[in-house]
C-alpha cells in the first residue's frame, strides 16, 4: 500500500471538483454540455463583468440529486466582491437559495441562458481553496453531499463581528496576554528544553518533535502516560486557564505545537469536550503560545454564533497560527498548516451527529494527507480504529518502554468475584470491604476518585416482586428514580408514573436495577461519615467539575466528567465494571478500557487503581496490564478474520423495507456483501452526552413492544460490506442511489450512512 494513502482512501473519487451536467433549475443552470457565450456584455438589461463573468456556485441544497455546481452571471457592481470562497445569494428556481462562489470563469460550458447573481452576501472570502478541496474529501468518503459538509464547516456569519478591524483575543471578552511577539519556545538552541523533556519518555518521541520542528510530516498513534503536572507558577495563563492543572498528555501537546509554531507553521489540535480544550490552551500558556493575536484561539460551538465566528475569522484573517477546539474546529483554515493533533478519538462527542456524520479521526488524516502536514492521535486508550492505522503502517506508534511505564503508573488491582471469594457473600456487595479498607487508607493521604457508570439517582428500576423492567405506559421508555422521595419518571419522555403497577404481576413496589452517581454518593457518604464528598456529573445539581483540591475528599463521577485533582488522586476505585463492559457494540471493550483508563491517568504514580466488578476478561487485563496497544491489536485481529470494521468498509441503510430495498438494489452489492434486511428498534437513536448521565449504546434502542403497541411498521437495517478498497466506491453508489430516490421523489424514508458508529 502506497504509504501516502490513508487506509481505505485509496484512489478516492472526489465528486463536485469539475463541473457536471444537470437539468433545468428554473433559471439557474448546472454546467455542463456545450459552451455558450454570455451574451452582449449584460442580461436582462444587467451589465455584466467584463472579465471572467461566469461563477460556478455550490448551493445550499438539501435534495441528493441537486447536489453539483451551478453556474450564474456575475453582474458589474458585484464583480469586485464576487471572489471564490465568498456568500452569495442566488435564485434557484422561485426560491432565493444561498451558496459559495466556487470559481470565476471566463465562460460557462452550460448550453442555454444563464441568470445573474442575486448578491454578495459579504465580501469576506470565509470558503478556502484547501477546506473546499477538504470538503469534496469528506463528501466523497462518506456518501454525502458538498452542500452538508459546507455546512458543518463554515460557521454561520455575523455580521457584527465582520466589522470588527481589531483582531480577537482567544476568547471573546479575554485579555490575550503576550501579542505576536510572545515567545513559542526557542527550539533551534535548546533542543533540550522542557518541550522535548515532555516527550523523552516516549520511545520515538523527541525524533517526532525534531521532524516537526523540521517542517516534515511523520503520522503517529500516541500512547500517553498518565499523571497531572502540578509545575505551572500559580496565576500564569489568562483568566479562564490560572490556576488550571495540568494532565501530563496536554504537556506534551503542548510541546509538539510549539515545535510547528517554532518551525513556522500552524497547528490544529481537536479535542472531546470544553473541559479539554481549557487544559490544552493552559499548556499552550505555559509553552509560551499565549491566547491571542500570535498565539492560539478557542473554535468551539457551543460558545455560540458570535465567538464561533470571531475565532473563525481570526484563523482566516491569519491572526492566530494555532487553533484549539472541539469537534467544530476540525475545519478551521488555519494558514500553512503543519501540525494536526487529535485526543481522546475513541469519545462520542467526536462523531459528528448531522449528516453525512463524519469522525473527526478521518477527517483530521485526510487533512494531513492533503496539506502535507503532522498528524497526532493520542488517547488514554485505543481504539481499533486507530491501531488499523498502525497496522496499515499508515503511522507509527509513539509508546513508553515498559520500564518507564511502570514506573510511571499506579498500581492495578481488578477486585472480581474469584478474587474476593474468600470474603463470603460480602464479595457481592458493591463495596466490597477490600475496596472500602483501601478508599479509607488513601483518603488519609488525599483525594479518592469514583467512577460509576451512569449520572442520576436509580436510572433503571424494576418490580421488587417479579424483577420484570418498569416501563412507561405512554412511550414504554424505562422508569427511573430521580430522587430518593420521587415518584418514577420516564427517562424517555419525562412522564410521571406515581400510580405504576406491574403488568405481570400487580405489585407496585420498585428495586432497582442500575444504581446512578446521586445515589452512589450519598451511599458513600454514609460509609464515610465525616468525609466531604463531590459529586462531577452532567445531571449533578453543580454539574461537572473542572478541578478539585488536592485535600482528602470522595469524588464521584460519570466516565469523561473526571475533574483533575492538584498532585493527583491517591486511589481510583472503577464501580460497576460489568455494566461498562457489557455492552453489545463491538467497540465495547475499548471503549470501557478507555474510560478506565482515563480515570486512572488521574491518579498519583505511588496510588492505586481498582477495578470492582466482574467486567469483561479482555479489558479487564489489559487495564491491569496497561496495555491498551495489545488489547486493540487483538481485537483488530479478531474483525478482520469475520470481516468486521475496519478491517472492511460498511455502510448502513435504514428505513422502512421498501424503501431501503430499492436503494440497496441500486448500489448492486449482492452475496455475502449485503447483510440484512433485520428490524430494528430505532434508526437514529441519540448520542450520549460525555461526562452526563450517559446511557450505553446496546440500551438506547427502543424495545420492539412500543412499535408494536402503537401498530406501526418497524424500520429494517441493511448492511453493506465491502474491502477497503472498494470503500470509496461503495460511498459513491450510495450516494448516486440516495439521488436516484431523492429525484423520483419515492415513498417511504430512507437513511444511508457510511462507517455507522455503531459498527465502529
Amino acid at each position: 500500500m502506497d504509504q501516502d494513502v490513508l487506509p481505505g482512501l485509496d484512489g478516492a473519487a472526489v465528486p463536485g471538483a469539475g463541473a457536471r451536467s444537470g437539468g433545468k433549475a428554473s433559471g439557474a443552470k448546472a454546467s455542463g454540455g456545450r459552451a455558450a457565450g454570455t451574451g452582449a456584455g449584460e442580461t436582462g438589461g444587467v451589465p455584466v463583468a467584463r472579465t471572467l463573468p461566469v461563477a460556478r456556485v455550490a448551493l445550499d441544497l438539501q435534495p441528493a440529486h441537486l447536489d453539483q455546481p451551478y453556474d450564474y452571471l456575475v453582474p458589474a457592481s458585484m464583480d469586485d466582491d464576487a471572489q471564490p470562497g465568498v456568500r452569495v445569494k442566488v435564485r434557484f428556481g422561485r426560491q432565493e437559495v444561498g451558496g459559495f462562489v466556487l470559481s470565476r470563469l471566463a465562460e460557462s460550458d452550460h448550453e442555454g441562458r444563464l441568470v445573474p447573481l442575486k448578491r454578495v452576501v459579504s465580501a469576506e472570502r470565509v470558503l478556502t481553496a484547501q477546506v473546499l478541496e477538504l470538503c469534496r474529501a469528506v463528501a466523497a468518503r462518506y456518501g454525502g453531499t458538498l452542500a452538508d459538509v459546507l455546512r458543518l464547516a463554515v460557521p454561520p456569519r455575523h455580521a457584527r463581528v465582520e466589522q470588527e478591524t481589531v483582531p480577537p483575543p482567544g476568547r471573546a471578552g479575554e485579555d490575550g496576554g503576550e501579542g505576536a511577539d510572545g515567545p513559542a519556545g526557542d527550539w533551534s538552541t535548546d533542543p533540550g528544553g522542557t518541550g522535548t523533556s515532555a516527550w523523552a519518555p516516549y520511545q520515538g518521541g523527541q525524533a517526532f518533535l525534531r521532524r516537526v520542528l523540521g517542517g516534515d510530516a511523520p503520522r503517529a498513534v500516541w500512547s500517553a502516560l498518565p499523571g497531572v503536572d502540578d509545575t505551572r507558577p500559580a496565576g500564569a495563563g489568562t483568566a479562564e486557564t490560572a490556576g488550571t492543572p495540568v494532565p501530563r498528555w496536554a504537556t506534551a501537546v503542548g510541546a509538539a505545537v510549539a515545535a510547528c509554531v517554532a518551525g513556522g507553521r500552524g497547528a490544529l489540535v481537536v479535542v472531546p469536550d470544553a473541559r479539554d480544550v481549557v487544559r490544552v490552551r493552559a499548556a499552550l500558556d505555559a509553552a509560551g503560545i499565549p491566547a491571542g493575536p500570535g498565539g492560539h484561539v478557542r473554535l468551539i460551538a457551543d460558545d455560540g454564533p458570535a465567538p464561533r465566528y470571531r475565532a473563525y475569522l481570526a484563523v482566516l484573517r491569519g491572526h492566530a497560527p494555532v487553533v484549539v477546539g472541539t469537534r467544530a474546529a476540525m475545519f478551521a483554515p488555519v494558514r500553512d498548516l503543519g501540525l494536526v493533533v487529535l485526543w481522546g478519538d475513541g469519545e462520542e462527542t467526536l462523531a459528528e451527529p448531522h449528516a453525512p456524520y463524519p469522525h473527526a479521526r478521518d477527517v483530521l488524516a485526510l487533512r494531513a494527507a492533503q496539506a502535507g502536514a503532522a498528524f497526532l492521535l493520542g488517547a488514554p486508550g485505543r481504539t481499533v480504529q486507530a491501531q488499523a492505522l498502525l497496522a496499515s503502517g499508515w503511522a507509527r506508534e509513539l509508546a513508553p518502554a515498559r520500564d518507564t511505564l511502570r514506573a510511571r503508573t499506579p498500581r492495578v488491582r481488578a477486585l472480581t468475584s474469584v478474587e474476593l471469594a474468600r470474603e463470603g457473600a460480602a464479595a457481592a456487595a458493591r463495596l466490597p470491604s477490600v475496596a472500602w479498607r483501601a478508599a479509607r487508607e488513601a483518603l488519609g493521604h488525599g483525594p479518592v476518585l469514583v467512577q460509576v457508570p451512569r449520572g442520576g439517582y436509580l436510572p433503571v428500576v424494576a418490580c421488587a416482586r417479579c424483577r420484570t423492567a418498569a416501563r412507561c405506559e405512554a412511550c414504554h421508555g424505562p422508569l427511573g428514580l430521580p430522587r430518593a422521595d420521587a415518584s418514577p419518571q420516564c427517562t424517555w419522555c419525562g412522564r410521571m408514573a406515581g400510580g405504576w403497577s406491574c403488568a405481570g404481576c400487580g405489585w407496585t413496589g420498585l428495586r432497582s436495577v442500575r444504581v446512578g452517581s446521586a445515589r452512589t454518593a450519598e451511599e458513600l457518604g454514609r460509609a464515610f461519615p465525616g468525609v466531604p464528598v463531590r459529586l462531577s456529573a452532567a445531571s449533578a445539581p453543580s454539574g461537572v467539575l473542572d478541578t478539585v483540591p488536592g485535600e482528602p475528599a470522595l469524588v464521584v463521577a460519570t466516565p469523561g466528567a473526571e475533574p483533575v485533582a492538584r498532585g493527583g488522586y491517591t486511589a481510583v476505585l472503577l464501580l460497576d465494571a460489568a455494566v461498562m463492559s457489557g455492552g453489545t457494540h463491538l467497540a465495547a471493550g475499548t471503549d470501557a478500557l478507555g474510560r478506565w483508563l482515563a480515570a486512572a491517568a488521574l491518579a498519583r504514580p505511588d496510588g492505586q487503581v481498582l477495578l470492582v466488578g466482574d467486567g469483561a476478561p479482555g479489558p479487564s487485563q489489559a487495564l491491569v496490564r496497561w496495555d491498551p496497544g495489545g488489547f486493540a491489536a487483538r481485537e483488530l485481529d479478531e474483525r478482520a478474520a469475520l470481516r468486521l470494521p475496519p478491517a472492511v468498509r460498511v455502510a448502513a441503510v435504514t428505513g422502512d423495507r421498501d424503501a431501503v430495498a430499492a436503494v440497496v438494489e441500486r448500489v448492486g452489492l449482492t452475496g455475502e456483501n449485503v447483510l440484512g434486511p433485520v428490524e430494528v428498534d430505532d434508526p437514529s437513536p441519540a448520542p450520549a452526552r460525555r461526562g452526563g448521565a450517559t446511557t450505553p449504546k446496546a440500551d438506547r434502542a427502543a424495545p420492539a413492544a412500543a412499535a408494536e403497541a402503537l401498530d406501526v411498521a418497524r424500520p429494517v437495517r441493511t448492511v453493506l460490506r465491502v474491502p477497503l478498497d472498494q470503500g470509496d466506491e461503495l460511498a459513491r453508489r450510495l450516494r448516486a442511489s440516495m439521488a436516484v430516490r431523492s429525484a423520483r421523489r419515492e415513498r417511504g424514508t430512507a437513511r444511508a450512512r457510511m462507517d455507522p458508529e455503531e459498527m465502529l
